[in-house]
């Protein structure tokens, strides 16, 4: 599941290839959330059906993707919660259900990825805004995690 036509090339640097594998992340996190498959499901199924460059990851971007996706579908509960705080305005079932998972996903990696540095985290978050969400979600997008980033340092 793409939003954009065009083919791009496979993974050459682990940095892409991490890349890629959120990008997988988010499609099966969409998969699960609008299909309302299981996550097991959606696991089984996703790289059945994938393209290029998702389906081209080596098999430890593929873990990663399938541990990022599990974990946030495992820790909804947790993450929602983080974000509504700090989209003071907004509630969560009206946001665009892919800035929602953006978010959920950005939110899950700075909890659980202790190892990504959080300018990483939102800098991926952007790029994924950037293709599967519009110019103003990147914003929107942006200020949220940004203001999470600054609550949870605090912490």
């Amino acid at each position: 599941m793409t939003t954009r036509t065009e083919r791009r090339p496979a993974p050459r640097t682990t940095k892409q290839a991490r890349h890629h594998a959120r990008e997988a992340a988010l499609q099966m996190l969409y998969q699960w959330e609008v299909g309302r498959a299981s996550m097991a499901d959606v696991l089984r199924t996703f790289w059945l059906h994938d393209e290029p460059p998702a389906s081209e990851l080596a098999p430890d971007h593929r873990a990663f993707a399938e541990a990022l996706a599990t974990g946030v579908a495992g820790h909804v509960g947790g993450l929602d919660p983080i974000i509504a705080e700090a989209a003071e305005h907004w509630r969560l079932e009206r946001m665009n259900v892919m800035d929602r998972l953006i978010l959920r996903l950005a939110v899950y990696e700075f909890l659980h990825e202790r190892d990504t540095p959080s300018r990483v985290v939102i800098n991926e978050a952007l790029e994924l805004a950037r293709t599967f969400s519009t110019d103003d979600a990147v914003r929107f997008i942006n200020g949220l995690l940004d203001a999470i980033r600054r609550r949870l340092e605090r912490e």
